[in-house]
Parts: C-alpha cells; sequence; structure tokens
C-alpha cells in the first residue's frame, strides 16, 4: 500500500489484511476514521485497462472502489496541503484514520470492516465510508442482507442407464423455479438474487452434486426474516421429497446487519450542509456498504460518494471527472466539520 509513501504518519496493517494511517491531531478529540475498501467483485485474471476521454475514466472497478481509495490520499493531500510552497498540517482537533480495508465484496462478509470498529469501537467522533461513485448519496442506514448456499447431492449414475434416478442439477432447478416463485414485496423494498451456480461433471452423467449462492435482502429486518424463513421450508420440503435419495443442505455465507442513525443526526444534517455547500443537492439513502457494521453497532457512520458514474459490477464501469473535484471538497468539508462540531454519538 502506498500509504507508507506519505511521509512520516503512522502505517500499519492487521491480521485481516487493513492497511491504516493516521494523520496526527492535536488530541483534543477522538478521531475520525475514514474508509474506503480495497476488493473489487472481479477476478485476479481481468484485464484492468482503463480508457480515458475528457469527461470520463471507464475500466472495471474504476469507481467501485479504486477512486474511493484515491479519496484516502485526496483527502490526505487536502488536509496536509501546501501553503506557500511548504508543508504544513491543518490544525485537526484529533486524529484522522485513513484506512484501505478488505472484505467488502463478495463473500467478504464485511470482515475488514468489522476489524476496524473492533479496534476502535466507540471511541470515535464518525465512522466516514467512501464508495467512489456515489456522489450526491448519504447512506446512513445500512440495508440488512443474508446469504446461502445451497446444495444438492444425489447417488448421480449414467444418462441413459440409470435414467429416472435424481439428478442434483433437476433438483436445485427445481428448487431455483421455488425460490422464483416468492411472493416478493415491493413494500418495504426486498430483493432476492441466486448470483451463482454450479454442478455436475459430464454431459451424459445424472449430477451427483449441484450447488447455488443466494443473495436475499430487504430494508425492513422483519421482511428479511420471513424471506429468509420461506427459503428455509423450500430445503425442508425438498429433503421430504424422495427420502435419502435426495440431500439439501443450506449454510449461511454471509450476513450484512441492518441499522441506521436518523436523517435529523448531527452527522447526517453536516453531510448534507457540506453537499450544499459545493453546488451538490444530497439524497438520503439506505444502502449495503461498510457502514453497515458501526451503524448496527449504534455508532455515528455514514457513506458518502465521490463523483457519479455508473457500470458498477461491470467490465464497463466508468465514472465522471467533471463532478469529482466538488466531491473532494465536499469530503474535505465533511471531515473539518466533524471536528469542530466535536460531537459523538448524536451529542
Amino acid at each position: 500500500m502506498a500509504f507508507s509513501a506519505t511521509g512520516k504518519n503512522e502505517v500499519l496493517s492487521d491480521e485481516c489484511g487493513n492497511v491504516y494511517m493516521c494523520i496526527k491531531g492535536r488530541g483534543e478529540t477522538p478521531p475520525v476514521v475514514v474508509s474506503a475498501h480495497l476488493d473489487t467483485v472481479f477476478p485476479i485474471e481481468t484485464d484492468l485497462s482503463i480508457t480515458t476521454t475528457p469527461e470520463k475514466i471507464m475500466g472495471p472497478g474504476i469507481g467501485d472502489n479504486s477512486l474511493g481509495l484515491a479519496g484516502l490520499f485526496g483527502l490526505y493531500w487536502s488536509i496536509t496541503t501546501a501553503m506557500n510552497g511548504h508543508k504544513k498540517t491543518l490544525p485537526l482537533a484529533g486524529d484522522l484514520w485513513l484506512v484501505a480495508n478488505v472484505g467488502e465484496e463478495g463473500l467478504g462478509n464485511l470482515k475488514g470492516m468489522k476489524n476496524v470498529v473492533d479496534r476502535f469501537g466507540s471511541d470515535v467522533l464518525a465512522y466516514i465510508v467512501l464508495e467512489g461513485i456515489s456522489l450526491g448519496q448519504i447512506y446512513h442506514r445500512g440495508l440488512g442482507v443474508r446469504r446461502y448456499s445451497i446444495s444438492v447431492q444425489t447417488k448421480g449414475g449414467h444418462s441413459w442407464l440409470d435414467y429416472g434416478s435424481p439428478s442434483a442439477i433437476h433438483e436445485i432447478a427445481d428448487i431455483i423455479v421455488k425460490i422464483k416463485g416468492l411472493n416478493i414485496p415491493a413494500e418495504p423494498r426486498t430483493s432476492i438474487n441466486i448470483g451463482v451456480i454450479s454442478g455436475g461433471s459430464s454431459v451424459n452423467t445424472i449430477a451427483a452434486e449441484a450447488s447455488l449462492q443466494l443473495d436475499l435482502r430487504s430494508v425492513s429486518p422483519q421482511a428479511l426474516q420471513t424471506l429468509s424463513n420461506q427459503v428455509a421450508m423450500i430445503i425442508y420440503e425438498a429433503n421430504q421429497k424422495s427420502g435419502e435419495a435426495i440431500q439439501v443442505k443450506a449454510h449461511t455465507i454471509g450476513e450484512r446487519p441492518p441499522g441506521e442513525i436518523h436523517s435529523d443526526h448531527q452527522l447526517v444534517r453536516l453531510a448534507i450542509e457540506c453537499h450544499r455547500a459545493n453546488g451538490i443537492e444530497a439524497k438520503l439513502n439506505i444502502g449495503s456498504t461498510d457502514a453497515n457494521v458501526p451503524l448496527s453497532r449504534g455508532l455515528p457512520a455514514i457513506c458518502v460518494g465521490l463523483t457519479t458514474g455508473g457500470g458498477a459490477h461491470t467490465k464497463g464501469e466508468y465514472l465522471d471527472i467533471p463532478p469529482l473535484e466538488r466531491g473532494v471538497r465536499m469530503l474535505v468539508n465533511l471531515i473539518q466539520g466533524v471536528f469542530q462540531r466535536g460531537y459523538r454519538n448524536g451529542k
């Protein structure tokens, strides 16, 4: 990590793979923690070449979350700004911790941010999470998420000689149809997604195993629990269908706890003011981000962006260059404002 190239500020890492840098303040207040995840959804062999125009930068992961990481350095350079050709650290009231964290995407289960919050706990003024292309959104509510791996096992066999024996692929397909047929409420907003399917060994073999990965989300913890119960019933019924000939198992592979701070919380109001001061009308929102962790523990946290863009989680991802300057100014104003107001946990 290039944090070490910034000079004398304290740099360290933890057992999880997070990297921390501390810009020392006057020690008059607890610290502020600003974090951006350094993982992406793309496999390691993905071509990460970028394309640049005067208006856009395009490439896998460029906004989610390469820009978030770059925002940590933009914040560092702005706080330790050059004045009259000389480096001078702005007089922050407390320490500012910049954190590049792991485990936000995929099956990471927010493990990096959990370590961050375990380290600092409630002794902070605020947790600020950066997502590159979410400028104009203030996520002060954490969206509840549950993820499952569902597997089916059968005896398998030859596609002709053993025709009629249960196929794990056929059974998992039946489970998928039933999950897709669940009544998903529009309000409160709830979603299901089967993102990965695998199984079988050859075209002429009755599959002995198959599996899927399921993602459930809802703005309502109660609706999320109801949906989880419905999936559990589908698994139960599949196991009852053919005795020991078909074995269906499900286990949790990820859970993002919900949480929120009120829209009238000082941190939220400050974030709105800082957006507006830079010509940006902000929208309060709910999302599944690293902010879920501190929010679920009742700690002051929000997630904000640095510019606009689109195509997240696709190879056509892009960010818009023109709004970026305003986004960085907004972030600097936000950090300075948190220290100036000096509140903690809503006080």
